[in-house]
């Protein structure tokens, strides 16, 4: 790895973290405006869930290749290319209003985060020194984690002064002055540069997309629906036949016996799990605040807004506690502290006032920045500098799949409870709303503000019944969290696990001086060297 000046690396981490900072906050940009695009493009239910999700679908089935591929070609290069289709795929919808062009062209935004996320992360592994990495990767990930939150503020300020087409014009316009930015970087590439993985490459993306498209069209329709009793049988047959081809291969995709190693399962685990809760977290309190309490778009947004303190705060300090601790006592703890918080936050009512949500949510916030950043370095760390590119696609894979996972529990919860529960409160609704006020609560609020005041017992017992769901769903998101909290406990490397990645780099630096010295062979030293070559970086 060639030596770059401070200031080098400070612009290179600048880049870096306003490019993962954009395409994560675009996965929540649209919660918010989804009404707005209905009234103006005629979009149905089915076609607002897919102008949200056919982004993170296409991010997550194509994110293992992309890191893959920047390995091999230059990961500088697949930034470049993820930020253009990013850009202009951003931009068009402004145009291209109608809801299948804003389905597809939000399908080709997410192809192109899937380049951007492994590049920005494997780009900083591969150039900071030891001692600099930790910090650097906090960064990166708190960012990344603050993400979803600036995602909804942003929104929500623009649409206080302008239509849902803002969000567009916003984030293809910082897309384009990132892209710009790229090319002032050096590029990165892996030493290796073996045949591409063509099989590895095609089950992963059927293994996870399927997943993925499985659960979102489930938890929005019925998980017995054949296409997605199909889209899951999918899934398990690709992710069967990934194993197998990748323990086969020469130059796999991803290497599975990575699994093995106790730093990376505990990373990727950790990680899985804590987007698995904080966007299922979103999905129920954004909710919760606009429909329950009254809360408008961007007062629903700036609820959210002390999240980010903590979570960047601690992102920053977490490596040097990991160092202190040990990766287990950190991991474990924060998981902890996120089932907590979720936990607290199952007993929100109806009548539960701001505190009551800020405080349980202040804890979640601590423990998502206290476990995210030494997650990620746990991934990267155990894979040798060659593979930081998949390295880092297996982090943002996991964060995928966590939140798909994470978004359709606890929206299959909560659709769950309330269609329960509201069959007890029809008898007492007219014919001519009963449709809509068995459909979904946002339903009955719209007929309660059409039949007046006489509809308010109404709307008073599905609030209730909504409220409930609600708290059912964070509940069952705390305990997946306090589940994989105790699961680490057996599972996570205590104070003396040394990385995988760090024993290559130090085995490597041990045979060069061998030969440097005349001991040992100088091929073998050569044969040996398997580390990551940054061009035109010094």
């Amino acid at each position: 790895m060639l030596e770059l000046t401070a200031g080098r690396r400070r612009w290179l981490l600048c880049v870096n973290i306003v490019a993962v900072s954009l395409v994560v906050a675009t996965m929540s940009a649209l919660y918010t405006s989804l009404p707005d695009i209905a009234v103006a493009t005629g979009a149905t239910q089915a076609q607002l869930t897919w102008i949200v999700d056919s982004y993170t679908l296409a991010l997550a089935a194509l994110v293992l290749t992309a890191g893959a591929l920047g390995d091999r070609f230059g990961r500088r290069a697949t930034l470049i290319v993820g930020l253009a289709l990013f850009t202009v795929s951003s931009a068009l919808p402004i145009w291209l209003d109608s809801p299948l062009w804003v389905i597809i062209l939000r399908a080709v935004a997410g192809v192109g985060a899937a380049f951007v996320m492994p590049s920005t992360l494997s780009l900083l592994t591969a150039s900071f020194p030891s001692e600099r990495r930790g910090s650097a990767v906090g960064l990166w990930a708190g960012f990344a984690g603050i993400g979803g939150i600036v995602g909804l503020l942003s929104s929500g300020l623009m649409l206080q002064v302008w239509s849902w087409k803002s969000i567009f014009v916003v984030y293809s316009a910082i897309g384009l002055l990132v892209l710009l930015a790229a090319f002032t970087i050096g590029e990165s590439v892996a030493s290796r540069h073996g045949r591409p993985d063509v099989p590895g490459a095609v089950f992963s993306a059927l293994a996870v997309g399927g997943v993925v498209f499985g659960l979102i069209e489930g938890a929005h329709t019925s998980f017995a629906e054949p296409l997605v009793v199909v889209a899951l049988i999918v899934a398990v047959v690709s992710l069967i036949g990934f194993v197998l081809v990748e323990l086969r291969a020469t130059d796999p995709l991803l290497d599975v016996r990575y699994f093995r190693r106790r730093g990376f399962t505990t990373g990727s685990v950790a990680v899985g799990m804590q987007f698995l809760t904080i966007f299922g977290f979103f999905l129920l309190i954004v909710q919760y605040l606009q429909l329950v309490k009254g809360y408008d778009a961007i007062s629903a947004s700036l609820a959210l807004a002390p999240m980010v303190i903590p979570v960047m705060v601690f992102s920053l300090l977490s490596p040097r506690i990991t160092a202190l601790v040990g990766l287990r006592v950190v991991t474990v703890l924060g998981l902890a502290a996120i089932a907590a918080g979720l936990v607290l936050l199952s007993r929100l009512g109806v009548d539960s006032s701001y505190w009551d949500i800020l405080w349980p949510m202040v804890v979640t916030s601590v423990g998502l920045g206290l476990s995210t950043a030494p997650a990620t370095s746990a991934i990267v760390s155990d894979i040798s500098a060659d593979e930081q590119g998949v390295a880092a696609a297996v982090n943002d894979a996991m964060r995928e799949v966590g939140a798909a996972i994470g978004i359709a529990l606890s929206g299959s919860i909560l659709a769950g409870r309330y269609a329960s529960g509201i069959v007890d409160v029809l008898p007492a609704v007219p014919e001519a709303g009963r449709q809509a006020v068995e459909s979904s609560f946002a339903g009955a609020v719209e007929f309660a503000a059409v039949a007046g005041p006489g509809a308010q017992g109404m709307v008073d017992a599905a609030a209730a019944i909504f409220a409930g769901g609600i708290s059912d769903a964070l509940f069952a998101l705390g305990l997946v969290a306090a589940g994989a909290a105790v699961l680490l406990i057996f599972v996570a490397p205590g104070r003396g696990y040394v990385p995988h990645g760090e024993s290559e780099t130090a085995d490597t630096a041990a045979a060069a001086a061998a030969a440097d010295t005349g001991v040992g062979s100088a091929g073998a030293g050569a044969d040996d060297a398997r580390a990551d070559v940054p061009a035109g970086m010094q």
